[in-house]
């Protein structure tokens, strides 16, 4: 099993930056690739970013194009999220995950979750 537990979220004024982190323990990792998705009040949980862990290459969901950033670091188990000019529109619970297999974009084909870290950006 892999645990899989996210930091770094708040509270912050439109414009803003949050640094997520998402620590990962347990077992070495079967799976290539890491992903983000968020979860806002009434919306179903949409992607975010994702990330190989070896090849690195981050792809976004166009709504967060150009300002957030994923990255890992395979030494220490972790990825992370730079958000930058955030929105209000931003305001969501964010999680990641690890993919079991098939496309990044789905968030069903991803096997491990964590319990999600809160982003409230105020306009």
């Amino acid at each position: 099993q892999v645990q899989l537990v996210e930091s770094g979220g708040g509270l912050v004024q439109a414009g803003g930056s949050l640094r997520l982190s998402c620590a990962a323990s347990g077992r070495t990792f079967s799976s290539d690739f890491m992903g983000w998705f968020r979860q806002a009040p009434g919306k179903e949980r949409e992607f975010v970013a994702a990330i190989h862990w070896t090849a690195g290459s981050p792809v976004y969901a166009d709504s967060v194009k150009g300002r957030f950033t994923c990255s890992r670091d395979n030494a220490k188990k972790a990825v992370y999220l730079q958000l930058n000019s955030l929105k209000p529109e931003d305001t969501a619970d964010y999680y990641c995950a690890a993919l079991r297999s098939g496309s990044v974009y789905n968030k069903n084909n991803y096997e491990y979750w964590g319990q999600g870290t809160q982003v409230t950006v105020s306009s």
